[in-house]
């Protein structure tokens, strides 16, 4: 990839006189999905994946071309600048720093040392682990992907990323004959085949397995204002569902976000510190620059329960008289739009007993099968996958089907305790059509006054 460096920057040399703005990246990447069902393999597919896309600026207007073929870089060069010029808009860029720099993701094994068979391994061991008891069924699926970018652009920028990330994914669906239940869980990160190799796949497996036949004999819930403990994931969950997307600035300028106009306003108690922070290298949505060659950095997005800070490219930041945070994202044939990366709930200082001590009738929900946000209106839903209930300060009988619902800003207000354990899990975000791997999590947390429903 580095080799056509000169030949992008004399690409963006010969249109950049006549245009406000370019920039190129370039990617090339090799990919392994696997996926197993009922401890059969279904579907292989490994491949190398290459392209580039242009972007330029005229006249406050985007023109944008992609091809997988690096010979016709000056044919779409020319077909985005004749784009940029038969439009007229309204795009100012807020102002970068010029980078010249090459970073490459640590990792301790790569995946073309390791073998399709060593990577079914794995795979039948978490599918075989689960198995036992009333499951009856079995998902498991494995993605892996090294790739070189190249992103180049005419105020001087130019930046090599050598990037990793592995993940695996486990759903399992467990009967009664009368009832089905389902558990799911993952693993991996943003580094080498390690990632995997390094954790207890029998104990991953069979973890989830005994969760979801425990789920077949738990009561259903009670209805009602209770007050919750969250567990890390759902902690994770609901950060970055419910508040992580309405600090989107392009949701913001929008008119789709509940958090418009609220910034330096208290949206949350005042032990709410919450943080997006693409440049963690333990977190699934690690990167070290953006598609426009932003370097990242910890985003502080609130502070002690007052919004501070919000997600943003170059174009969202300019509208919005800010710099941009490093958050947009991209596959290249995409437009980059404005995404999460890892996003958590900072711990506090308190253990698991002390979050329940005080609590005489409650509920604890623990993990995510996933819900509902509408941003604009600042309402949401989730089901949690198991939960507890919590008698006289003591967990007692599993409960099953359990939802979360509310208002964010109500929430994130009652949150009256805050755990100082810590789990940041891995997952994929989808916006505008385009997946993007993502990190997110915190600790226990306690919040007061919660709907919780049944099914």
């Amino acid at each position: 990839m580095e080799e056509n460096l000169d030949i992008f920057r004399k690409t963006i040399d010969n249109i950049s006189s006549n245009v406000d703005y370019v920039d190129i990246r370039a990617v090339e990447g090799n990919s392994t999905n696997i996926i197993m069902k009922d401890n059969k393999i279904q579907e292989i597919n490994t491949g190398i994946d290459i392209g580039v896309r242009i972007r330029v600026l005229n006249n406050g207007a985007w023109g944008f071309a992609f091809t997988s073929d690096l010979n016709k870089i000056d044919e779409i060069a020319n077909t985005a600048m004749k784009l940029s010029n038969v439009l007229k808009g309204d795009v100012k860029l807020a102002e970068a720093e010029t980078v010249d720099d090459k970073v490459k993701t640590p990792r301790k094994i790569s995946f073309e040392d390791v073998s399709i068979e060593d990577k079914k391994e794995i795979i039948i061991d978490a599918s075989k682990s689960a198995t036992f008891d009333e499951v009856v069924s079995t998902t498991v699926s494995y993605y892996d992907s090294e790739s070189k970018s190249l992103f180049s652009n005419s105020e001087g920028s130019s930046i090599l990323l050598d990037e990793a990330r592995v993940g695996l994914f486990l759903n399992v669906a467990a009967s009664s004959g009368e009832n089905i239940q389902f558990g799911h869980g993952s693993i991996g990160g943003a580094k080498g085949f390690e990632s995997l190799e390094d954790q207890d796949i029998e104990q991953f497996g069979r973890k989830i397995g005994e969760k979801t036949n425990r789920l077949l004999k738990a009561s259903t819930p009670p209805s009602g204002k209770f007050s919750i403990i969250t567990d890390n994931e759902l902690t994770g969950v609901f950060v970055h569902e419910a508040l992580g997307h309405a600090v989107e600035a392009d949701l913001i300028l929008q008119n789709d976000s509940i958090l418009k106009g609220k910034m330096n306003n208290v949206i949350g108690s005042d032990i709410v510190n919450i943080i997006d922070d693409a440049s963690n290298m333990n977190g699934f949505g690690y990167y070290a620059y953006d598609g426009e060659g932003i370097k990242t950095k910890k985003n502080q997005l609130v502070k002690n329960g007052e919004l501070v800070s919000l997600l943003s490219s170059r174009e969202s930041a300019s509208k919005l008289g800010m710099k941009s945070s490093g958050n947009v994202r991209s596959i290249v044939s995409e437009q980059p739009i404005v995404r999460m990366s890892n996003t958590y709930l900072e711990p506090g200082d308190m253990n698991f007993d002390e979050l329940i001590e005080d609590i005489s009738e409650g509920i604890y929900l623990k993990g995510s099968r996933g819900g509902q946000v509408d941003t604009g209106k600042g309402i949401f839903q989730f089901n949690a996958v198991e939960s507890f209930e919590i008698e006289n300060r003591e967990i007692k009988g599993p409960l099953r089907d359990v939802s979360l619902s509310g208002n964010v800003l109500e929430t994130l207000k009652n949150v009256d305790g805050i755990g100082n354990d810590f789990k940041l899990g891995i997952g994929f975000c989808g916006k505008s059509g385009q997946s993007a791997p993502v990190g997110d999590g915190g600790p226990h947390t306690r919040i007061l006054n919660a709907t919780v429903g049944g099914k």
